[in-house]
């Protein structure tokens, strides 16, 4: 028995090491937020010689989009100038793109990939490379077309140079495929790849792509990886400086990357004109928003709910001074006695009235008075808009530990912090109105999805969960860990009659134009306090509702976890964001 008990405590001990370790690396800054690897060695599921795969469906959305009004601007008209070059989106379908080659195996969900070469292109308009896509979703995605207005601006390539292949591949796949990449005449840029199955270079004629001039492009970076598999790897491009004031367009190309095949760089286009004209007016956005804001489920054991900022105020929120403490000022409704500007430099904070009960209708919240702020900016040169939809939460609660056989272990007052911002953003197109991506905020990062793989309801307003106590966005129901070895912070996910329809009541807080900004957007200090909890306390609180024979252990390994893990810190509100002027940081 003695012998089962300690063989028993040392592979609880060991578990637990590796979960300090990840909370620590959590708790500096590090996204630790698991996520699903894939394995290229894994075998196909069995409805995939019966059914094929789901690339072979277009996506659509489940109501056709609203037509959008006419209005000043050229939002929605299809093509966008970007000074030199008009460009179209040609979006994925069977109509204006052909399957050049596929390969059944590697990338995610091990069900391989499909390059697409664009067929059917608006009068006078050219290709600047092929579109690349996983297999494990309908067909969904768009790339960019150009036609040189001004003369000069586009040239054929002088020749091709062979970046990779498949030859040696030993995988099922429509025959071996070859990578090849413009040679370009001086002064002028590749932003595409020619796919071809045959070893034979791309003809220099009509059907070739186009190099664009210089000064027309800028710098990319991978942004997320299509396909990999052995010493190969697929990734879509993005710019490599991103931002409201960025000029870089996503064009939809890819790269390819083979190992002992040295490629040289590809860039993406630049909107040299960049006068805002394609950002939709106000009441495009409102019908834009209409038409995709989303819905928010709130776990149905949440006790934490959204609400206003002015609710807050109006219930009880005092600011604080350093050097001063002992004086607060409650908050006027509408936060115009908060201090503007500065930086987030400890001087000012909020907190909550003293008096128990009054604190306690605060923390919770109120559902009923809850709005989104949305805040409108231009995205990859005003070829995009972004309707940032962010929710505040008065409170933020305690955090709760998976460890090994214990399901849900509270983790006392570790997690939680007055005020809790959070963020959903909807990427728009500019050239059509159609979604294209939506962002899911959560703690030290987020996640980026395409509409394709969302969750719907309504019409086409995405689905959104927010996490138990700590309101992080996902766009399923569930259990996300934050951490490995199946232990780690919880994040639980579900449905409830507890919701938030974002389009029912929101308020538009920033955007290009004139916009009223409330008087608490520039309030960048803390909107919750500083406090540092004693960690003998906790440690003692956790160690005492474990089991005997890992208490010991649990006080030693405990000692090793940062001091800033055993306190709260309210965070700071949307405009002291990076991602206020920036794009969203996502794992």
């Amino acid at each position: 028995m003695q012998f089962l008990v300690e063989t028993h405590f040392k592979s609880l001990l060991f578990y637990f090491v590796l979960f300090v370790k990840q909370l620590s690396r959590a708790e500096t800054g590090i996204n630790v937020l698991t996520t699903n690897t894939v394995d290229s060695s894994l075998p196909h599921p069995p409805w995939f010689l019966s059914n094929g795969l789901p690339v072979d469906t277009t996506f659509t959305f489940p109501t056709p989009l609203p037509s959008i009004p006419s209005d000043d601007g050229n939002f929605g008209k299809r093509s966008i100038d970007l000074g030199g070059l008009e460009v179209a989106q040609l979006s994925m379908s069977d109509s204006t793109t052909r399957r050049v080659w596929r390969t059944y195996e590697g990338g995610p969900a091990n069900m391989g990939v499909s390059i697409f070469e664009p067929i059917t292109l608006p009068r006078n308009f050219f290709r600047l490379g092929f579109y690349a896509q996983p297999n494990n979703r309908q067909l969904f995605g768009w790339i960019l077309v150009a036609r040189d207005v001004s003369g000069g601006n586009l040239r054929p390539p002088l020749d091709y140079t062979e970046v990779g292949n498949t030859i040696s591949l030993s995988i099922k796949q429509d025959g071996p495929a070859y990578f090849w990449q413009p040679l370009c005449p001086n002064g002028y840029q590749a932003v595409g790849l020619y796919v071809t199955t045959s070893p034979l270079k791309p003809s220099l004629g009509q059907d070739s792509i186009s190099c664009v001039r210089r000064d027309l492009t800028e710098q990319t970076e991978a942004d997320t990886w299509v396909w990999r598999i052995k010493e190969m790897t697929i990734s879509s491009l993005r710019p490599a400086k991103r931002g409201t004031a960025a000029t870089g367009v996503y064009t939809g190309t890819f790269s390819f990357k083979q190992v002992n095949f040295p490629a040289p760089p590809l860039y993406c286009l630049k909107n040299t004109r960049f006068d805002l004209s394609s950002m939709p007016s106000k009441n495009q956005t409102r019908l834009l928003f209409q038409t995709y804001s989303p819905w928010i489920y709130l776990h149905p054991e949440e006790e934490y709910l959204p609400s206003s900022v002015n609710w807050v105020f109006t219930n009880g929120a005092l600011l604080y001074q350093k050097g001063n403490e002992f004086n607060p000022v409650p908050v006027y409704s509408n936060g115009s006695n908060l201090p503007k500007g500065g930086s987030n430099d400890d001087l000012f904070w909020l907190d909550y009235l003293v008096e128990k009960e009054a604190k306690e209708k605060v923390k919770r919240g109120d559902l009923g008075s809850a709005k989104a702020y949305l805040h409108i900016k231009p995205m990859f040169g005003a070829t995009f808009t972004d309707i940032v939809v962010w929710l505040f939460y008065p409170f933020n609660g305690n955090a709760h530990l998976k460890f090994l056989f214990i399901k849900s272990l509270s983790l006392g007052m570790i997690g939680e912090h007055v005020g809790d911002w959070e963020h959903v953003t909807l990427r728009i197109s500019n050239f059509n109105g159609e979604l294209w991506r939506v962002y899911f905020s959560k703690h030290s990062g987020g996640t980026l999805m395409e509409a394709c793989d969302l969750e719907f309801q309504g019409g086409n307003k995405p689905v959104v969960y927010s996490s138990l106590h700590g309101h992080a966005m996902f766009p399923k129901p569930g259990l996300v860990l934050q951490g490995k070895y199946k232990s780690g912070i919880r994040n639980d996910m579900a449905r409830s009659d507890k919701f938030l329809d974002a389009g029912v009541a929101y308020e538009v807080i920033a955007g290009p134009g004139v916009v009223h900004e409330p008087p608490w957007l520039n309030y960048l200090r803390k909107w919750g306090p500083r406090v540092h909890y004693t960690i003998d306390n906790i440690r003692h609180y956790i160690a005492k509702i474990l089991p005997f024979f890992i208490r010991a252990g649990l006080r030693k390994l405990t000692r090793k976890i940062p001091k800033e893990v055993f306190g709260q810190d309210g965070p700071t509100g949307p405009k002291s964001k990076v991602t206020w002027t920036g794009d969203e940081q996502y794992s």
